[in-house]
């Protein structure tokens, strides 16, 4: 087959032939050129030496050239040239302990983790496929090069990478592949959670984030995030669920978009459950109170798992809060706002929409309605601009100096007293109200 190189990796390969050094296009984007899509990024391997490289191209940097790695720069991309290699012995399922440069192709893509991703092309020659990937691709399957056992042995996290790319392309992991990865589970243990984190979020936010059951039946959740597999184990005899948490957990991610937020959001939305589940007289189960719980469990697998400040802060709310059925008054409506925070609207209903749909059919309708009316009536408080944040008050703290009260904490309970009066009232938002008001509070706090 023929794949069309962009112009500028076409550039480097050229230019290596040009000084008598062989160069293919290799990698992933090999991979995904042939299934049609559309490559991220483009790598190329040579049997040039780095310094070969270097001594050829004006614009490079030293990305690792102990592993063999210059990064070429044309224009204002910047693609990694890599020369053939052979890796040592990998001393901590992770690293080889050092490499050897070699000037064959094939012992280079003997190294690789999967046969799609062991596919290497040029122009000249066509596809270079040592290992059956493209038939691996034809096929729908995910297979190493080689022993299954001696890949995983060399990078455990390669057995993370397996299910990533069986729910990104949506393939099937071959059966010697699976058996591997469920022996030596254990080992992901030596890998660091901010690659594990990385991988794990490839999945959830593929198209088919279901496979994260796949990492639970492989043995590999249970090394790091634990909390899922008690989900799995955490029944739910109720009239409200046909699922059990973990299930109705990967029903509840496959129904809400690819979003990093809303899919950490709902996979670890009920993980309070199974701390917090009760059966009544009749053998129901219920989850008094578990958002409460899961939000403190959410906070502490996302900072086990290095997750930003930022994705972390919002997703412990959205799980605080995704259980939230307040009473369809204005008032109340917006006095959640308040509570909750504006800016977790609209993703609150997204995540209120998706955890209904992995219920069971019992009042489904009617709770769907109920979330269209919260949605509905939050959307008009919005348009009405009412008062929801502090800063839309028509009244300041300095204004309050103004009217003659010292500056003290006083100035911020008064704030907090207009403030829940307008929540209540948006019609006495106004500043000749505000400062009236203001001042009897003043006089009061004098006598």
């Amino acid at each position: 087959m023929t794949i069309d190189l962009p112009i500028q990796v076409r550039s480097i390969i050229d230019i290596l032939h040009g000084h008598g050094h062989e160069a293919y296009a290799v990698g992933g984007a090999v991979r995904d050129a042939y299934l049609g899509r559309i490559p991220k990024d483009w790598d190329v391997t040579t049997d040039a030496r780095p310094e070969q490289v270097k001594s050829i191209f004006k614009r490079t940097v030293d990305t690792g050239l102990q592993h063999g790695t210059v990064t070429v720069l044309i224009g204002k991309c910047a693609y990694e040239v890599t020369t053939y290699r052979v890796d040592g012995e990998y001393l901590d399922s992770r690293h080889p302990k050092d490499v050897t440069f070699t000037s064959s192709l094939v012992e280079d893509l003997k190294r690789r983790d999967f046969t799609i991703n062991a596919m290497a092309y040029n122009d000249e020659e066509g596809l270079i496929d040592e290992f059956g990937g493209a038939k691996d691709l034809e096929n729908g399957i995910i297979r190493t090069v080689g022993s299954a056992k001696e890949r995983f042995s060399e990078d455990a996290l390669r057995m993370l990478r397996a299910v990533r790319f069986s729910a990104q392309l949506g393939f099937d992991i071959e059966s010697e592949t699976s058996k591997a990865i469920a022996e030596l589970s254990s080992t992901i243990s030596n890998i660091s959670a901010e690659r594990i984190r990385d991988e794990l979020l490839k999945l959830i936010e593929s198209d088919n984030p279901g496979h994260i059951v796949e990492l639970y039946n492989l043995g590999l959740t249970k090394h790091f995030l634990p909390e899922f597999d008690d989900m799995m184990a955490c029944e739910q005899n109720s009239k409200h669920h046909m699922y059990n948490v973990g299930m109705h957990t990967v029903v509840a991610l496959k129904n809400i978009e690819a979003n990093r937020i809303l899919r950490l959001t709902m996979l670890l939305h009920d993980t309070g459950k199974p701390g917090t589940k009760s059966v009544d007289e009749d053998g129901s189960n219920h989850f008094y109170n578990h958002q409460i719980l899961s939000a403190d469990i959410t906070n502490k697998v996302l900072r086990r798992l290095k997750l930003d400040n930022n994705t972390r802060k919002r997703v412990v709310t959205l799980v605080r809060y995704h259980d939230e059925r307040p009473v369809l008054k204005k008032k109340t409506v917006r006095r959640k706002i308040v509570e909750i925070g504006d800016d977790a609207f609209p993703d609150l209903f997204a995540v209120n929409r998706a955890d209904t749909l992995a219920q069971s059919m019992y009042k489904r309708e009617e709770k769907l309605k109920y979330i269209d009316a919260f949605e509905a009536m939050y959307n008009e408080i919005v348009a009405e601009s009412d008062c929801i944040r502090m800063a839309d008050l028509e009244i300041t703290g300095r204004d309050i100096i103004d009217l003659g009260l010292k500056e003290s904490p006083d100035i911020g309970k008064i704030l907090k007293e207009l403030f829940d009066e307008v929540i209540d009232e948006p019609s006495k938002n106004n500043e000749e109200y505000l400062k009236k008001r203001a001042i009897e509070i003043i006089n009061n706090l004098e006598t």
